[in-house]
């Protein structure tokens, strides 16, 4: 019964882990579209018109 009980938590916690790195990589990736993009704004200041 006990055996069944650890094997269960080690599951969870695998796939705890496995969300944790996706999360922190969905992270650091939308965060260098924003610089990109922050980047380009102010290379094409000049052009924008309000």
């Amino acid at each position: 019964m006990s055996e069944k009980i650890y094997t269960t938590m080690k599951s969870v916690g695998v796939g705890n882990l496995i969300i944790g790195i996706l999360l922190i990589v969905t992270g650091i990736a939308s965060g260098v579209l924003v610089i990109v993009n922050g980047a380009r704004l102010l290379r094409k200041k000049s052009e924008i018109l309000f």
